[in-house]
């Protein structure tokens, strides 16, 4: 399914297409088809979510790094679990799938810890 407006949908079209291990050239499972009607949803969505007002505008900086964080404990979580999905998706080695996922939970982790410290300056070019 696809994931639009915080919660998993199907397709507009109701397609799906396979995901192939690449291994074994075995089907994996069939997985949502996005096309311009979904692309056009999540958009509409997303500009909704930024409006004046809207609850992530509205949301404090702070509760929107702990949102964040929790998303990378949540990997973090389950991360034996993403890394073998990825290295089946993928063919590529499980310990890449790891390293890749752990650099993603840094990224998030890092950003998160930005998020309330906001001083209104830039750094000249």
């Amino acid at each position: 399914q696809l994931f639009i407006n915080n919660e998993f949908v199907g397709s507009a079209s109701g397609k799906c297409f396979p995901t192939i291990n690449p291994a074994t050239g075995k089907k994996i499972i069939d997985v949502s088809e996005a096309d311009k009607a979904d692309v056009d949803r999540a958009v509409a969505a997303a500009k909704e979510a930024f409006k004046f007002g809207s609850s992530w505008r509205t949301m404090d900086a702070s509760a929107r790094g702990k949102l964040i964080t929790k998303f990378a404990s949540l990997i973090e979580r389950d991360l034996d679990y993403l890394a073998s999905l990825e290295s089946l998706d993928n063919g590529k080695p499980y310990s890449d799938s790891v390293f890749d996922i752990k650099c993603a939970v840094d990224v998030f982790h890092y950003y998160a810890g930005w998020c309330d410290k906001i001083h209104g300056k830039t750094i000249p070019v």
